[in-house]
């Protein structure tokens, strides 16, 4: 069944030649979902895509609207309006486009036309190593989104096919869905830039910092896995260790009052989810709310 559906997709087109691009087009002709067209405002690129896709060939954006039947937009996504908007579709193909946060309506050009209009974006990082996130796709989550029955069935079938879980998404989450994705990658970065910066203040290398703080980090993704968000959590606050996170806050306020109020949002929202876990007695919780009142500003010069 999933054969079949994926094979329903027809002719595969994309348009726009970006690093999600070349990492998904890539991997669809892998599991033998030939793309047969790329089209880019830049022809070297579309040309360059094309050129690791045997017989794909590289065109412009409206022979890929004309001939295709299931055309992929991965255009920047402030571009996939005006795009979409750009070209001449018809009935009975699909369109869809794979960015995370903009709602599936921006095709509605497509739609006017007789089309099937979806959204495909797979919760991954796509970097500018292709080889890297051909790697990672396989396990990752693809958000779907398709008013039609039909084209629904195709794309779950094509997340299957690339080794990927689908995931059916309701009109109006997508913002929300990729917000999500931002705590769990882009922030991740902003924290332990942070870390680095506390190692940094003695004298310590982003790479001292980087070799000690990586171990750490992969040991916790791993509890995470095992034991889930509140069950898995370590630390001071899931132990209802009020006098260290004193003490953190202390060397923070010192270094930037600004880190220690980053520090403080966060245990916070530590508190509230080891609490809800039951980690955490009443009287611990309370200790700990006590200790991450908002400290006195200094005096005005």
């Amino acid at each position: 069944m999933v054969q079949q559906q994926a094979d329903a997709a027809g002719i595969v087109g994309f348009i726009g030649a970006g690093r999600l691009a070349r990492a998904l087009s890539q991997a669809l002709q892998r599991a033998q979902v030939p793309v047969a067209f790329v089209a880019s405002r830049q022809a070297a690129h579309a040309q360059a895509v094309a050129g690791q896709l045997p017989g794909c060939a590289a065109v412009d954006a409206q022979t890929v609207a004309a001939r295709c039947d299931l055309v992929f937009m991965t255009v920047p996504d402030a571009a996939i309006a005006p795009a979409t908007d750009a070209l001449v579709w018809h009935a009975g193909q699909s369109v869809v486009h794979c960015s995370g946060a903009t709602e599936v309506a921006v095709l509605q050009a497509a739609q006017r036309a007789g089309a099937q209009i979806g959204g495909f974006h797979p919760m991954q990082a796509f970097g500018a190593d292709t080889q890297a996130a051909l790697d990672s796709l396989p396990g990752c989550t693809v958000a779907i989104e398709a008013a039609a029955p039909a084209l629904a069935a195709v794309l779950q079938a094509l997340a299957q096919r690339l080794g990927c879980v689908g995931l059916s998404l309701p009109p109006g989450a997508r913002v929300r869905y990729h917000a999500s994705g931002g705590y769990a990658s882009q922030h991740v970065h902003v924290l332990l830039a942070e870390a680095v910066r506390l190692w940094q203040s003695w004298g310590a290398t982003e790479e001292q910092a980087l070799a000690a703080l990586l171990p750490l980090l992969r040991g916790t993704l791993k509890s995470l896995a095992r034991s889930g968000v509140a069950d898995g959590m370590p630390g001071p606050i899931s132990r209802g260790d009020a006098g260290t996170v004193r003490a953190h806050r202390q060397a923070l306020q010192a270094l930037d009052p600004d880190m220690r109020q980053l520090y403080d949002q966060l245990s916070r929202r530590g508190v509230a989810l080891a609490s809800r876990a039951g980690r955490l007695t009443d009287a611990q919780a309370e200790a700990l709310q006590a200790v991450l009142e908002p400290l006195p500003e200094p005096p005005r010069q």
